[in-house]
């Protein structure tokens, strides 16, 4: 009897490593179809991101998640500068054989794909903006809760209600408990998290006064507000890190801004709403080819 080969799922699929300039960037890939390219949020690793929304894009993606250099099962140098976390997308991709994909970034990872796509706009078919912010001053700020609850050094399952969910809806609470409990089932080559001292040193060393985003002379904006690049943004209606407000001033003046906001979800509306928001994703660059 032919032994059935089963595909390997965001849980199961093994980590890999590339070789890049002298250091090793680990990553995971599944699916199979066009190339999308997943870059981290704030202390996360690969293993921060929820296999059903990772198994929900590989029906349509051939998909690649990635530690940072220097953060989880990556050797290298960490930073949090946007410059040096767009770098190791561009290696990745370079490794890998990547010539043009459609990129996605989630949080801090939104503003380090936004600096990428407008440093090589060559090889992004489409952009996809999780929970992130556009460039420049923001007019809507981070709630404090964010920074109380970011910084701990280890988040329990309440915190994460905090940080990615909408605590005072019994709906998203429940889907936030059954995310956590789909990220805590992978067992295999788990990804270490980021110590305290680490993400807080990268967080200090990246900082700017000025923004979240720092756009001098306004060149990302100005990007945006010229290029054909589809964009996408992915946000939910109670965003304690990234208000999604700070979009909306966008919505006439970046040409290709398409915005969706899902009702009763915080920071994390991929994991919140996996199949849908995969969805989203999938029919968006269907639909607006480039």
């Amino acid at each position: 009897m032919d032994q059935i080969v089963r595909p390997r799922t965001a849980a199961t699929v093994p980590t890999r490593h590339a070789e890049s300039r002298g250091r090793r960037l680990a990553y995971r890939q599944i699916g199979t179809g066009p190339d999308l390219i997943l870059a981290l949020r704030f202390r996360g690793v690969m293993d921060s991101w929820d296999p059903a929304f990772l198994d929900a894009l590989a029906r349509d993606f051939t998909v690649t998640v990635f530690d940072y250099s220097g953060l989880g099962q990556s050797t290298g140098t960490p930073s949090y500068i946007r410059a040096d976390m767009a770098q190791d997308v561009l290696d990745l991709a370079d490794a890998l054989g990547i010539g043009r994909f459609v990129l996605g970034g989630w949080s801090l990872g939104g503003v380090a794909v936004q600096v990428f796509a407008a440093e090589h706009p060559e090889r992004v078919s489409h952009l996809v903006l999780i929970g992130t912010t556009p460039p420049g001053p923001q007019p809507h700020g981070q709630e404090p809760v964010f920074y109380e609850t970011a910084l701990k050094p280890e988040n329990d399952l309440e915190d994460e209600l905090v940080l990615f969910f909408e605590p005072a809806s019994a709906a998203s609470r429940a889907a936030g408990t059954a995310s956590h409990q789909r990220i805590a089932a992978r067992s295999a080559d788990p990804s270490p998290p980021v110590p305290q001292e680490t993400f807080l040193a990268l967080l200090k060393a990246s900082s700017d006064p000025e923004a979240i985003f720092p756009d001098p002379g306004d060149r990302y904006g100005a990007f945006f507000r010229g290029t054909e690049m589809p964009v996408l943004v992915i946000s939910g209606d109670h965003e304690i890190v990234f208000p999604v407000e700070n979009w909306h001033a966008l919505n006439r003046a970046w040409p290709t801004l398409h915005l969706v906001t899902i009702p009763q979800a915080g920071h994390g509306p991929q994991h919140q709403q996996p199949v849908f928001t995969a969805a989203l994703i999938a029919g968006f660059t269907r639909s607006t080819p480039l």
